[in-house]
């Protein structure tokens, strides 16, 4: 982790203990930071054993005295507990920096409820969980540069991160790589099946489509070039791969696809409406 030295002193306290959480404290852990730094709000006795299980962290039910230790408090809950948990914890965490995981809740909203301006909202995704995530950052004006990096290092455990300028970009984002892993999962599961209808086994199929996915995706990385000429190079003219190519532009593949993304980020922003007065 980049200065980690910094974070070492810190004190950290979760807002919920689901997946996303157990990433961050799973990377934090790794990298050095003390279990005894990290406490856990979760309302579920299953989750709360699991988080001591596994992380051997303390975990409670509910938001108590306790959090008035934390320098950071990450909010890793769902978007419609998010009022209720902040009126609960706001008594205690007056004085922390503030990083929301949270689809579609405002930072307005979140300002709000906990009477701060030191807020980051964030868009991760799942491959989080295995430290390769892409995470989106927004920072509020109260946020100060030594807020940025703290974030910074917290969200490196779990993979990559950016910064956008303006807030409502996060709901292109929420679309764009926060929704993303399911629809590479998609087009994993109807290529394991064409595979399967060709002759190939299961196993077979899935292992040539993620390999695929990953190969592709780590050439577009690494490569100067745009994807549009990447993708013209394997596409020759009367070829195999101008045959599937033609037959997506024909059914208007690639359309239809960008008008749901479009709707993953109408839905993002509508999540903002619903659950952030």
């Amino acid at each position: 982790m980049t200065n980690s030295n910094a974070i070492q002193s810190q004190t950290l306290a979760f807002i919920g203990g689901g997946n996303m959480a157990s990433a961050i404290i799973g990377g934090l852990l790794r990298n050095g930071l003390p279990a005894s730094q990290i406490e856990v709000v979760e309302p579920f006795a299953q989750a709360r054993a699991k988080l001591q299980s596994q992380f051997d962290v303390l975990a409670q039910e509910h938001a108590g005295p306790a959090l008035a230790r934390a320098q950071l408090v990450v909010w890793a809950i769902k978007p419609q507990t998010f009022k209720q948990a902040a009126l609960q914890a706001c008594l205690h965490t007056a004085g922390a920096l503030h990083l929301s995981v949270a689809a579609g809740i405002r930072s307005d909203s979140i300002a709000n409820w906990l009477a701060t301006q030191r807020i980051v909202r964030s868009m991760p995704n799942t491959p989080a969980l295995i430290g390769k995530g892409m995470t989106a950052l927004f920072a509020r004006a109260g946020v100060t540069a030594a807020d940025r990096s703290l974030v910074e290092q917290v969200i490196a455990t779990t993979g990559e991160s950016l910064w956008v300028e303006q807030e409502k970009q996060l709901d292109a984002v929420t679309a764009l790589s926060g929704s993303g892993p399911a629809y590479v999962f998609f087009f994993l599961e109807a290529m394991t099946r064409a595979g399967v209808e060709m002759g190939l086994s299961a196993q077979q199929a899935h292992r040539l489509a993620v390999g695929t996915f990953a190969g592709a995706s780590e050439l577009a990385r690494t490569s100067d070039e745009p994807v549009e000429v990447l993708r013209q190079r394997v596409t020759s003219k009367g070829g195999t791969t101008h045959a599937a190519i033609t037959s997506m532009e024909q059914d208007r593949m690639q359309a239809l696809f960008i008008k749901a993304l479009h709707a993953a980020c109408r839905r993002a922003a509508e999540l903002g409406d619903e659950f952030g007065a």
